[in-house]
């Protein structure tokens, strides 16, 4: 295995499953977002361990995302939830995946494929309250619903949106978006369609409360992402919750030397040592994920103390200013970022990188193995 990886502490996952949980209720559902390889953990391990500890549901962006969690074995509702091109409507109903359709021309397409099998396929009708990216208008809800509901080949499973600006400081437009999916909801109703789980609350509404307890229109799922792998969506929620961060990204020390005062480091020598000190090599760099934007601003943990990096990250390695004392050995662990709370993690670094934590570890590329704790 090489020297820079990410472990994932699936002990911190299951803690924050468990916030979650304690935050919705037992009575209310959690899918989790498992898109992106799990934001860059892995989605069957992350998932196997998600499932185990009471996650009722897992929701993928593609199909092949839903068909490697199916192959690996694990049998619990998959939400599907991206639009998918013509030819792919087999494989959605062969892996039982749950579309969320919000055209007439969508629940067409997925009831002539399940006919087509002898299958019934369950999808959810996404409905565009204010995000304006997929989902079909309020006004044409009740139609589409009841479209769905009324097929042989389809069962209606649920009713969404999602929420854009739940992780802002100012809830109104969330608040808004609640009230036209209740809305939604109770015209379906009153023509008495069976709705099935009625779910919109990300991880910025869970923190923020909006949308995601049964008093809010009585929603009947929540679909954690970013806080279930330890991090708040946004800065301007308040940090009320004990979640924990559940990547390490993990590198070691593979070359020292020491360099006099003046010495220029790495590409373009943007870099120059500051007295006579020891540099670090670190075979870690941009196409492991490990952006060439923190090129002289980030930080890394070495023996519990706090050094630079120096100069340009480079594709495969990057530098440490180690100062002209260190007691740093070849091979010492090195931590990039992580849970550890002397160094760190990746919401800092997204604040480096003018970014979103959930960037941060979606770039930890394929070539960087991942390492299971807990």
């Amino acid at each position: 295995m090489r020297a820079t990886r990410a472990v994932i502490h699936l002990e911190n996952l299951r803690h924050n499953i468990r916030v979650v949980r304690s935050e919705v209720g037992m009575g209310v559902r959690m899918c989790m977002a498992v898109k992106a390889d799990a934001y860059g953990h892995g989605a069957v391990p992350v998932a196997r361990a998600a499932v185990e500890q009471g996650v009722d549901a897992l929701g993928v962006a593609t199909v092949e995302e839903g068909s490697q969690l199916r192959e690996a074995g694990i049998a619990a509702p998959i939400l599907l939830f991206s639009p998918v091109l013509p030819e792919e409507y087999p494989e959605v109903i062969l892996s039982a995946l749950e579309p969320m359709l919000g055209s007439r021309r969508e629940i067409g397409r997925l009831a002539d494929e399940a006919e087509r099998q002898g299958r019934t396929a369950r999808a959810h009708l996404k409905i565009d309250t204010g995000m304006g990216r997929i989902g079909c208008s309020p006004e044409e809800a009740a139609d589409l619903a009841g479209r769905i509901a009324g097929s042989r080949e389809l069962s209606l499973a649920g009713v969404c949106t999602h929420f854009p600006v739940a992780d802002s400081a100012d809830s109104g437009f969330t608040v808004r978006q609640v009230e036209t999916l209740a809305a939604c909801v109770q015209e379906m109703r009153r023509r008495g369609i069976d709705v099935g789980l009625v779910h919109a609350a990300n991880s910025g509404a869970i923190i923020g409360r909006s949308g995601s307890r049964p008093a809010d229109s009585q929603p009947t799922m929540v679909r954690p992402g970013i806080m279930l792998y330890g991090y708040y969506p946004s800065s301007e929620q308040e940090r009320r919750l004990p979640l924990l961060p559940v990547m390490e990204f993990t590198s070691k020390v593979l070359f020292l030397k020491s360099v006099p005062r003046g010495t220029g480091i790495s590409y373009g020598l943007t870099y120059s040592a500051p007295r006579d000190t020891v540099i670090a090599t670190l075979p870690v760099g941009y196409a492991d994920g490990y952006s060439r934007l923190l090129s002289n601003r980030a930080d890394v943990l070495i023996g519990g103390r706090r050094y630079p990096i120096a100069g340009r990250i480079c594709m495969d390695q990057c530098m440490v200013d180690l100062g002209p004392k260190s007691r740093v050995r070849l091979l010492d662990d090195v931590v990039l970022f992580g849970p550890d709370p002397d160094g760190l993690d990746a919401e800092d670094i997204a604040n480096l990188m003018g970014t979103i934590p959930y960037e941060v570890t979606c770039l930890v590329s394929r070539r960087v193995p991942r390492l299971y704790r807990g």
